[in-house]
């Protein structure tokens, strides 16, 4: 495995996780924010620039809901 896929992999393996975990607060969706970027470096420096775009867009739509989110507000589970 290459550095570059071992990045992709840690990058895309952090978007999951913390997608998976962002309800439990604001730090874990502006880590996925910041994971979204990460895929979206990956996606671009692998060639594949729709993936990249996406990823980007993906990352904004985080970084907003981040933004919007009251700081102490999470999910009632």
């Amino acid at each position: 495995m290459d550095w570059l896929t071992a990045f992709g992999l840690v990058a895309v393996t952090a978007m999951l996780i913390f997608y998976a975990v962002e309800d439990r607060g604001r730090v874990f969706i502006l880590a996925f924010a910041g994971a979204c970027a990460l895929g979206s470096i990956y996606g671009f420096m692998q060639g594949a620039w729709p993936f990249g775009v996406v990823e980007a867009v993906w990352a904004v739509v985080a970084l907003r809901r981040w933004w919007l989110r009251p700081s102490g507000a999470s999910a009632q589970l």
